[in-house]
């Protein structure tokens, strides 16, 4: 049931110019070390590895008209852009692994303009405890990667929401977001005003992770793209410790595999970022070998043992 695209590129970008923490630009590394490699090859999956992007670095300074390293983010997400949406058209699946979140806003873009081009149909699954709605009237910290489903959206300086060569990158129809738990006011009344439907974790609790999924992905087909961007901190911070800006009430280990498995069965999953895992903050890279073990459910190793 997997996407019968069976190569998939890993793309390193070791930064966290979005972020207000330091340290998720080690992520790459640590998920390396967690055995990414090997794990997507025992699934029959080809894998290539060509290293990390190579950006500016993280001048660690106060906002500037709302924004915190504007231009740094903006140099990076060119380069993601660029590799995302070449491995694409060389038939691969583009394997982002963050840094932080702020990534998406070039992974999506470039997702968005080939799938335009292939004239796909694309719904991006946002697996996040955070709207990531805000901007820089919003923001209570200037830190971009509060900023990547506005930007995308069409909200946010220029060199950012026109990487697709279209604004907006994303119609509010085109992003679900699952297990959201921590907004800010002005953001929530912006992301209502937007019209993006979130599946917080309220709602989980309420209908459950199964239902949650299938209603996401009622619409569906062969033609579609489906790209998963996975935060870590969409799980709870008991699983899952590394992460910068935890917050408790998440996804338990079963919830997040039955929503990766769930995804798998789709057959489209054809671009993935993996974002926000800060290895400084990790206990013995626990947090790493468990975004691993749920990469690999996303490419389809499943623990269903009855017959579908």
């Amino acid at each position: 049931m997997v996407n019968t695209k069976n190569h998939v590129s890993l793309i390193g970008v070791p930064t966290d110019v979005g972020a207000g923490s330091r340290g998720a630009g080690m992520a790459p590394e640590a998920l390396r070390v967690a055995g990414l490699v090997s794990a997507l090859e025992r699934l029959d999956i080809k894998v290539s590895d060509g290293g990390n992007l190579s950006g500016p670095l993280n001048p660690w300074a106060s906002p500037v008209d709302g924004f915190r390293h504007l231009s740094q983010v903006i140099q990076w997400n060119h380069l993601v852009f660029d590799a995302v949406y070449r491995h694409l058209n060389e038939g691969r699946i583009p394997l982002m692994m963050g840094g932080d979140h702020s990534m998406a806003i070039g992974s999506i873009s470039a997702v968005a303009r080939y799938c335009r081009e292939q004239a796909k149909d694309l719904l991006v699954v946002w697996l996040d405890a955070h709207a990531d709605f805000n901007t820089a009237a919003l923001t209570p910290s200037g830190n971009i990667h509060g900023m990547p489903v506005a930007c995308l959206c069409g909200h946010g300086p220029q060199a950012l929401i026109s990487l697709s060569g279209q604004v907006p990158a994303l119609r509010a129809n085109q992003i679900r977001q699952v297990g959201v738990r921590s907004v800010d006011e002005g953001e929530k009344r912006f992301i209502h005003q937007a019209g993006i439907e979130v599946f917080d974790m309220r709602y989980i609790d309420e209908s459950g992770m199964s239902d949650t999924l299938h209603k996401i992905l009622r619409d569906v087909s062969p033609q579609t793209h489906l790209h998963v961007s996975f935060d870590v901190d969409f799980l709870d911070p008991d699983i899952a410790p590394g992460v910068a800006t935890a917050v408790r009430g998440g996804p338990s280990y079963r919830e997040a595999q039955l929503c990766m498995e769930i995804l798998a069965d789709t057959g489209v999953v054809g671009s993935i970022d993996v974002v926000e895992l800060n290895p400084a903050l990790d206990v013995r890279n626990q947090t790493a070998r468990l975004a691993v073990d749920l990469i690999e459910s996303l490419f389809g190793k499943s623990t269903l043992v009855r017959k579908r």
